[in-house]
């Protein structure tokens, strides 16, 4: 049995024991995110010799590593997230995967892994989403999670690239981020540690990133924070994005500024579709550098209305406090504000059919 999409064909090897109807109904009824698994799994095996081959659909399950595999002693891996989504109808899409795969092939020439094309990623979504259909919920906003990944795996032990990989596609049906809605969290700034500097791999989405963040994400948690927010490694001054979200700041004005793209900061595709939408409404939007010491200022004095972060999982997050060394202060009356609120509903309203996809950012699957 096979699959072909667009222009490219996988071979699909069926689990011999599939989930029952009614524990797979039961899973998707309230799922954690990232807990729950589906049970196929898309992969594609790379080497120096063959290039990308032996395209196929396999039961998801345990992956086999010798313990010289490249990745676990050298950290060459790269990760995507997106998301399916059931509209009205039954059908089933996905939203902008064609700058998932632009920015995934932008990650592994940062690592140094082999670059998959675009044909062969959004091929890979196609075919684990046509096999595991019944895997994505209907609920409101609930989805199937999409978790694109590449790792070395050459079993050598040397400061080299691989010579071989494996890229994967994993899927998590997701309910609502929030389970009891949407709520404002608190921030606490880092000025001791950052999440990337100039030259490393802050725009490259690896795990090494998330990993350097979770100290510090653990110190904002001990301080009683939800999330922490990084400055720029190089003057410790300026704004640039949390351990997995972008940051936008809402003026009183109405204009919104959002750190701008250095090197260091993931180009988020939630983020540059916030950009879109807040300017179709007649917003002014400034993506420039955003000085911590401004952004004080502006929630003391109220020209700093609302503050958001943005990301694929949660979509858009209000934040409602924001903490440091020497200050705490809230974001407007500490409430989810309008503008935020405007441009969430918006966007999940695009992702879902409810409203006119204006700008083609939708892509069906099955």
């Amino acid at each position: 049995m096979s699959i072909t999409t667009t222009s490219t064909t996988f071979e699909v090897h069926l689990t011999e024991s599939p989930t029952p109807a009614d524990e797979r109904a039961a899973k998707l009824v309230a799922p954690r995110f990232g807990t729950v698994f589906s049970d196929h799994m898309a992969r594609i095996t790379w080497s120096v010799d063959q290039g990308w081959h032996d395209r196929r659909i396999e039961p998801y399950g345990p992956l086999q590593l010798d313990p010289a595999t490249a990745v676990l002693h050298y950290a060459q891996e790269i990760f995507e997230g997106l998301k399916a989504y059931r509209h009205a109808d039954g059908s089933v899409w996905t939203f902008r995967p064609w700058a998932n795969a632009a920015r995934f092939a932008r990650s592994a020439q940062r690592l140094a892994l082999p670059v998959l094309s675009e044909e062969d990623f959004l091929g890979s979504l196609a075919a684990l989403v046509a096999t595991d259909v019944e895997w994505v919920p209907s609920g409101d906003e609930s989805s199937l999670y999409l978790r694109p990944f590449m790792y070395a795996s050459e079993r050598f032990l040397g400061v080299r690239p691989s010579a071989a990989a494996e890229y994967l596609v994993i899927a998590s049906p997701v309910g609502p981020y929030f389970a009891s809605g949407v709520q404002p969290v608190s921030i606490w700034v880092a000025e001791d540690f950052h999440r990337a500097g100039a030259g490393g791999t802050g725009a490259a989405k690896c795990g090494g990133n998330y990993a350097a963040s979770l100290l510090p994400q653990q110190e904002a948690y001990a301080l009683g924070y939800d999330q922490v927010c990084f400055l720029d490694a190089s003057t410790n001054t300026l704004v640039e994005e949390l351990g997995g979200m972008n940051v936008f700041l809402v003026h009183a004005d109405g204009s919104v500024s959002t750190p701008e793209l250095s090197g260091s900061i993931l180009e988020g595709v939630t983020r540059s579709s916030i950009l879109q939408l807040l300017a179709d409404a007649g917003h002014e939007v400034r993506e420039r550098p955003v000085p911590l010491a401004e952004l004080r200022a502006g929630l003391e004095d109220g020209s700093v209305a609302e503050v958001f972060a943005c990301g694929t999982a949660a979509v858009v997050t209000p934040i409602g406090r924001l903490g440091g060394q020497g200050f705490d202060l809230t974001v407007g009356d500490g409430a989810t504000g309008p503008v935020t609120s405007s441009v969430r509903n918006e966007l999940t309203d695009i992702q879902y059919g409810r409203v006119a996809d204006r700008h083609g950012w939708l892509r069906r699957l099955v």
